[in-house]
């Protein structure tokens, strides 16, 4: 593998990981905002795998959808004081 495709498969996997984190955030709040949508669309989907043969996991009342995430060793709370991040700074996303 060269250096050039190394660096491609390198970018397409961030890409990648940041449309996922994304398209989970705004289904995370799609769910909140209209549980019940929510679950008929669950249903549906388990009917239509369920005919598929394929396996579901299952859903009951008490399930949501969360997305988590590590704080990545910085030492700071989640969504915590964020006065000593400087302008500019990022985690090299």
């Amino acid at each position: 593998m060269t250096i050039r495709s190394k660096r491609v498969s390198g970018k397409q996997a961030i890409h990648y990981r940041n449309y996922r984190r994304v398209r989970d955030r705004a289904l995370t709040r799609l769910s909140q905002a209209y549980p019940e949508t929510y679950k008929e669309l669950l249903e549906l989907e388990k009917v239509n795998d369920q005919a598929n043969g394929t396996k579901w996991v299952g859903i009951d009342d008490s399930s949501s959808l969360t997305v988590g995430f590590s704080a990545g060793g910085s030492g700071r709370e989640p969504g915590g004081d964020t006065s000593d991040i400087k302008e500019g700074e990022s985690d090299g996303e």
